[in-house]
């Protein structure tokens, strides 16, 4: 799967590479062509393509920051759940273990009871936490599916009079090496994004 992904990037940078070099040097000498492309950050003529850096925008979303919020709290509470769970199983287990040594039961029987109980206990706690994982794993699903609708729903009302013929998403810089900071319309949709949520 990585490998797939990995030749996915390659051919699809390339890919852009070509339609930039196509667009860039229709038929103009290399010279011309460098003489009146700007060194400034925004060109002069720019190509109808654009990107936008996810990391930047999300940690700059309001909605983004809001539906983390809740998710973190849920992750606590059931953290601390577990946790307290834990630590009582773990308080009769010791006592368990004391009673043992000391010969406190009355018969092998009650002793074999107690620990099938424990270990039922321990059992429940396991699957409890694995329950909650799963809840948090799902939720977390969701919130990713509901940020990127909103995102491709803002990217559309942006993009209504298709300016852009292409936007691509950059994430840590992984999918673009070099991208002018002219075709970089981050700041614009995440303005639109926390206008239109709010």
């Amino acid at each position: 799967m990585k490998n797939y992904l990995l030749i996915s990037n390659i051919v699809l940078t390339i890919a852009v590479i070509v339609l930039l070099i196509l667009m860039i040097f229709p038929k103009k000498s290399t010279k011309s062509a460098l003489e009146t492309t700007p060194t400034d950050t925004r060109l002069e003529e720019t190509l109808p393509i654009a990107y936008v850096n996810i990391d930047s925008l999300l940690l700059n979303y309001n909605l983004y920051k809001k539906l983390s919020e809740e998710l973190l709290q849920q992750e606590e509470k059931s953290r601390g759940k577990v946790t307290q769970q834990a630590v009582s199983l773990q308080k009769e287990m010791a006592e368990f273990q004391k009673k043992v040594e000391n010969q406190a039961f009355l018969n092998a029987e009650r002793a074999q009871a107690e620990q099938s109980r424990l270990l039922k206990q321990q059992q429940e706690l396991q699957d409890l936490d694995a329950r909650l994982t799963k809840e948090l794993m799902s939720k977390q699903q969701k919130m990713n599916e509901q940020l990127k609708a909103s995102i491709d729903s803002i990217i559309l009302e942006f993009n209504k009079d298709n300016k852009y013929h292409l936007i691509l998403s950059n994430t840590g810089n992984d999918n673009i090496l070099y991208g002018n900071k002219a075709y970089n319309i981050t700041n614009e949709i995440l303005k639109l994004m926390n206008v239109e949520k709010e």
